[in-house]
């Protein structure tokens, strides 16, 4: 599953610096995670970076947005692939591809 940010959520700005997919953005009026690019930090740590420094606990599992282990394995292998032709200058593979 991706993970969500709920209402709880006082802005303290600590989670987004946390995330290695870039997944936590400032929304309208909280921090918000993209659940496209959430892997729960698989591939990176063994556990969630953002749920470990979130001060007041507010970042559960979407429910919206149920992942296997391997499906965020696949994600992780997906989001660094493309971050490496990025950065080499190529254009980002199509999804469907």
């Amino acid at each position: 599953m991706a993970l969500m940010i709920t209402d709880e959520c006082i802005n303290c700005d600590v989670c987004e610096p946390e995330c290695p997919n870039e997944a936590i953005y400032l929304g309208a009026e909280i921090y918000e995670i993209d659940p496209l690019k959430c892997t729960e930090c698989v591939g990176h740590f063994d556990e969630p970076q953002c749920v470990q420094v979130c001060p007041v606990a507010c970042i559960p599992l979407n429910p919206q947005f149920t992942e296997s282990h391997e499906t965020l394995w696949q994600k992780y292998r997906r989001l660094t692939a493309q971050a490496g032709q990025e950065a080499a200058g190529a254009p980002a593979a199509s999804p469907q591809g």
